[in-house]
């Protein structure tokens, strides 16, 4: 009668063994990085203590993932950015032990990043804290939905109107801009909330938010290879090494490539200079003077250039494009979107107005998003007082030394804030001990390379789409940009007691001049 309890004990001994034996599975980074599309997606995440790394399978876990299919993103590398600032409110341990299937190799991944510090930790409690005071979802609102059916509307009566007013090109140009000009706001508004996931607690919502971009002609993949995987989680940080080959003509196996880089300092805008590492040459020095018409083309390039690169080599520069482009439906998604895009944005211009005049209408129209995007978003990280990065964190002696963000000029902002807090912790009444941060703790990095302008603007922050608060926005890109001029105030606070900087200019404008006069000194050569 014993027996078969027995022998199920002893399965039950076997199978938890043979489970252990495989999270402590060693696992190499070339295995891990073959483990990167839809059918096989494999990430790593770093360890309470940043000393190890953890391999989660995250294949089938994606369709009952809350966040959808955004999980996929990490395949195939080391998640664990995205896994600690698109969670506010944690992952229960339990969940990453029941995903796990072994541990990197030692030495897998030397981040630029510190997260010893307990300041980012202190801030997610916080934040969370205000808004459920305030009763605010993290993701959605009544706001973003109202804003949302305005947004789609305008954007299909200008285009509409662009169509009939056959008689009159002048009129057919200002709706052209007009529409121009509803595709930027969808695009700041909508598809950016809804590809971090934010827009609403519903995944399928949230796809079709994300939708949006591919719907006014560009692609919601190539936004999230460079947006989510590059910009976002690696600031204004720089890879020296991969530079350095980049100016030797050498371009390394994908496999090889450092994912710790920012490609919107590189590669955002052909001509320009927007990171003092970089090279100058001679006409930099007048980039401050055509920034503003090079903007204007930025949507044209992606729509026509880099999307189609991107779904052809399933590469963006250092980071690997499998993880979308290896789904047939993804694939199908891409090329049926482009055709049908260009059916009803060119097409349909060029069967009402004639070849010369429908491609033209269709060219303003992307000139005015084009300036539109690239004014609101350049200003939020290539300005004066901001910071920047790289990777080289090597010493004379050959050891791992501190990474410190520093401005065009060579200042460490974080130093002088340091000091502020302590001389603040010093005259108050209490004299708290001012919490050490690392230089390059993430989170603080985020604050340092990131730049907002109009904070706590109602207006300002629902106009552009939350870029207005972009250290907010970093900190917390799962939270919808609705809540940021609720939280700002807690954000700012933390920072200074932490003594992080906290950089903001009273207005958009003041940024905009501020930026451009950035761009000229960035111009004028390399500050030794």
């Amino acid at each position: 009668m014993c027996a078969p309890s027995t022998n199920a004990k002893i399965k039950a001994s076997q199978e938890e063994t043979t489970a252990t034996v495989l999270k402590t599975k060693t696992i190499s980074k070339s295995e891990l990085a073959s483990h990167n599309t839809p059918s096989s997606a494999w990430c790593a995440i770093h360890s309470q203590d940043s000393s190890s790394h953890a391999v989660l399978d995250i294949t089938s876990f994606a369709s009952k993932h809350p966040g959808g299919d955004l999980i996929l993103l990490a395949a195939g590398k080391d998640a664990s950015v995205l896994f600690e600032t698109y969670h506010p409110r944690g992952v229960p341990p339990s969940l990453v032990k029941k995903l796990q299937i072994g541990i990197m190799e030692k030495g897998s991944y030397d981040s630029f990043y510190s997260w010893d510090s307990d300041f980012y930790k202190v801030l997610r409690t916080r934040v969370v804290q205000r808004l459920e005071e305030r009763g605010l979802s993290r993701r959605g609102s009544i706001e973003i939905w109202i804003k949302a059916l305005f947004l789609l509307s305008g954007f299909w009566f200008s285009l509409v109107q662009m169509y009939i007013n056959t008689s009159n090109f002048g009129m057919a140009s200002v709706w052209s801009i007009t529409m121009g000009f509803f595709a930027a706001m969808i695009g700041v508004n909508i598809q950016h909330d809804g590809n971090h996931g934010a827009f609403s607690k519903s995944k399928f919502i949230n796809k079709c938010a994300g939708w949006t971009l591919d719907m006014i002609g560009a692609s919601a993949f190539t936004w999230e290879f460079q947006h989510m995987l590059g910009h976002h989680p690696y600031t204004n940080l720089i890879d020296v090494v991969e530079d350095k080959k980049k100016e030797e003509g050498v371009d390394c196996k994908i496999e090889e490539k450092n994912q710790e880089s920012d490609p919107d300092v590189f590669s955002s805008f052909p001509l320009m200079r927007m990171h003092p590492l970089h090279t100058p040459s001679w006409y930099h020095q007048y980039q401050h003077i055509y920034a503003p018409f090079l903007f204007a083309l930025m949507t044209l390039a992606k729509v026509f250039q880099q999307d189609f690169e991107v779904a052809t080599s399933k590469r963006l520069y250092h980071i690997d494009a499998q993880v979308r482009y290896g789904s047939i439906w993804n694939v199908m998604r891409f090329w049926s979107m482009k055709i049908i895009t260009l059916m009803y944005m060119m097409g349909l211009p060029i069967y009402f107005h004639g070849v010369v005049k429908g491609v033209a209408l269709f060219v303003i129209g992307h000139l005015a998003c084009g300036e539109l995007l690239a004014t609101m978003f350049i200003v939020n990280h290539v300005i004066e007082g901001i910071s920047y990065a790289t990777t080289d964190l090597k010493g004379a002696d050959d050891k791992k030394k501190v990474g410190r963000p520093s401005t065009l000029m060579g200042d460490t902002p974080m130093e002088k804030t340091r000091e502020k807090a302590f001389e603040s912790s010093a005259m108050s009444k209490d004299k708290k001990d001012v919490p050490s941060v690392p230089f390059n703790d993430w989170a603080a990095v985020q604050c340092q390379t990131s730049v907002n302008w109009a904070p706590g603007s109602w207006f300002w922050n629902h106009f552009s789409g939350g870029l207005s608060h972009q250290i907010e926005h970093h900190l917390f890109p799962s939270i919808c940009h609705t809540n940021y001029a609720y939280i700002h105030d807690v954000v700012e606070k933390t920072c200074e007691e932490y003594g992080v900087p906290y950089q903001s200019e009273p207005s958009l404008w003041v940024a905009y001049g501020k930026m451009i006069n950035h761009l000229k000194y960035l111009g004028r050569g390399k500050i030794e």
